[in-house]
């Protein structure tokens, strides 16, 4: 595996933290990368949502390192600085939702090469949370797992969901798979918002911290999804809700100001998940390990409780 460049004057992370390129089975580049930690307890395998990049995670992975923990996070095909599946970088474009599965695989084979502690474990955050279950359901080999805001489904209105299904659909079969999806632009969504709009993070602090990593790296942005992308989503989320819970110990954050993915179907998973707890987050939006500190604390807190316990 060759270097890949790291920005850690952006990510804010603990001492060490490197990344390096690896090509996935298919040959799809990507951007693997972790952040150690002396005597660590384990490795946590960070799934990021869409959109996102491995130094967004600089500061969640001070703070398991202060509980013990090294980090893995990865740029999934699409976005960071992985290849890309369209000549317009801004536009969040996937040929199909098992290849994520394929930059699993290269994420675990990274883990390994570099002798990060084990055992393993996970976190899914948003589109993370969708690939992640995906995963367990293939035989992640990790002790436990934790969701934050999975996306098991999107929010949208009544109305919204069949248009959503039917222009979707017929765009791939057409060959329009590529065409932005409606209400979308390609710019990054915290460039193109103010603090009180956004539905991320109610903390001023963390919400400059991922615009001011945009503005240094704008490499690292992406747009809105593409008409394939959502078909694709589309589809993986309702294969996944048919499916029993896998026998993983889980733990599920949700904020109860969550507006981004569908809270009736994280609650719905939640009550079948026989070894599984949810834990609502009060006056959290959908980014519970980018809010105030006292909720951070908190999650973080409980996250590493519920990995210690599964050791």
């Amino acid at each position: 595996m060759d270097a890949a460049p790291f920005f850690d004057d952006v990510a804010d992370g603990p001492a060490g933290g490197v990344a390096f390129w690896a090509t996935a089975a298919d040959g799809v580049k990507i951007r693997i990368g972790h952040w150690p930690c002396d005597d660590g307890r384990g490795t946590i395998l960070l799934f990021p949502g869409r959109t996102e990049y491995i130094e967004k995670y600089g500061r969640a992975a001070t703070d398991f390192a202060q509980r013990g923990y090294a980090t893995l996070s990865v740029d999934w095909r699409g976005q960071g600085l992985a290849d890309r599946a369209n000549d317009d970088r801004g536009l969040g474009h996937v040929d199909s939702f098992s290849d994520f599965q394929a930059d699993v695989d290269a994420a675990l084979l990274y883990a390994q090469a570099h002798r990060l502690p084990r055992p393993y474990y996970m976190i899914g955050h948003s589109m993370g949370g969708c690939i992640g279950l995906r995963a367990l359901h293939q035989g992640l080999p990790v002790k436990a797992a934790a969701f934050s805001a999975p996306m098991w489904g999107i929010a949208m209105s009544g109305v919204m969901r069949p248009a959503a299904w039917a222009l979707s659909s017929v765009a791939r079969r057409v060959g329009l798979g590529t065409r932005i999806a409606p209400g979308q632009t390609t710019a990054s969504y915290v460039e193109r918002v103010i603090l009180p709009e956004n539905e991320l993070t109610t903390d001023s602090e963390m919400f400059a911290y991922m615009q001011d990593q945009l503005a240094a790296y704008p490499d690292l942005g992406l747009g809105g999804p593409s008409l394939r992308w959502l078909n694709e989503a589309l589809v993986e989320m309702r294969k996944l809700s048919r499916m029993r819970s896998p026998a993983f110990p889980c733990v599920t954050f949700l904020g109860t100001d969550e507006t981004i993915v569908d809270v009736d179907r994280i609650r719905d998973r939640m009550a079948r998940w026989p070894n599984g707890r949810l834990e609502v987050i009060e006056s959290a939006r959908h980014e519970v390990m980018m809010e105030t500190p006292a909720i951070r604390n908190q999650v973080f807190d409980q996250i590493c409780a519920h990995f210690d316990a599964h050791r």
